[in-house]
């Protein structure tokens, strides 16, 4: 065989292996995990590939774009807004968000980031809108819910997921903020002014109980020295109805005693003047105890 006929040979070889190679790399395609390809075929969509090894029609079908099925963020943006009682407020916001349909995203919107941001501000304006500044301040939950849901059924027809939309921040104007403040001082001296009357309130409500329950033991004391009293009258009158006059005339000299006995003991010199009875009374009140005994 003549030389130029093997080089010959070897050439077609050499441009039959290219053209498998390249018809192989043509074919074959690897997609990464956080991608998806999307495929064309002359221009029109022809399928979505998914990450792993696959096989396309080479030199008909091509990849006309590399998606990113990774989360995204959008950057937090703020925009103003105005509450059903007309306080203007900056409300802050973040969104994240995920691709899960390429064909959708990549054919029917051409800036994705921008138009999510524009259906959050709008659906935000919307919802503060409907709601008084102290609502969105502690309804804060509530309007994140909102929103998600909102900002979700929108996108939906992008090939987006939303996983997470955040309101960050709420603020107010520096008037508003002087207002408000103004009011919680007025707040919280109603408050003191209220706590206060009702200490003294509660204190006067206690003195009352206090001198009411004084009262109530006094007149108790009183009762019970009452009846000790009348218990002892009855004794004194059962003893006089028993032993006849010489019982009471022993408890009258009895007291008389008594009475002298505690005159007696005042301190220091004196001189005590005693009725010409009191001795009478001791001799009437030993004669009656020796008569008792």
């Amino acid at each position: 065989m003549e030389p130029e006929a093997l080089l010959g040979g070897n050439a077609v070889l050499l441009v039959l292996a290219a053209l498998v190679l390249l018809v192989v790399m043509k074919a074959v395609k690897i997609v990464p995990q956080s991608q998806k390809y999307v495929i064309e075929r002359f221009g029109k969509l022809e399928k979505v590939l998914g990450p792993g090894i696959n096989l396309i029609v080479p030199f008909f079908d091509s990849v006309a774009h590399k998606v990113s099925v990774l989360e995204r963020q959008l950057p937090n943006a703020t925009q103003d807004a105005i509450t059903a009682d007309n306080v203007l407020v900056k409300v802050e916001t973040s969104v994240f968000y995920r691709v899960i349909e390429p064909e959708k995203t990549v054919y029917r919107i051409r800036d994705v980031d921008g138009a999510i941001a524009t259906t959050v501000a709008g659906i935000v304006r919307s919802e503060i809108g409907k709601m008084e500044l102290d609502s969105v301040q502690s309804n804060r939950a509530d309007l994140i819910a909102k929103v998600r849901e909102q900002v979700a059924a929108m996108v939906d027809d992008w090939g987006i997921e939303v996983t997470r939309a955040e309101v960050l921040d709420v603020n107010l104007d520096d008037a508003t903020r002087a207002a408000m403040l103004q009011q919680l001082n007025a707040e919280r001296a109603r408050r003191a002014q209220v706590t206060e009357a009702e200490g003294r309130k509660r204190a006067v409500e206690l003195n009352a109980d206090a001198e009411l329950y004084a009262a109530e033991q006094e007149a108790k004391a009183r009762r019970i020295l009452a009846e000790a009293e009348a218990f002892a009258t009855g004794v004194i009158a059962e003893a006089i109805k028993q032993n006849g006059l010489e019982a009471a005339q022993y408890q009258v000299a009895l007291k008389q005693v008594e009475a002298i006995s505690e005159v007696a003991k005042g301190g220091g010199s004196q001189t005590i003047i005693l009725p010409a009875q009191a001795a009478d009374a001791f001799a009437n009140a030993f004669a009656m105890l020796r008569g008792k005994l």
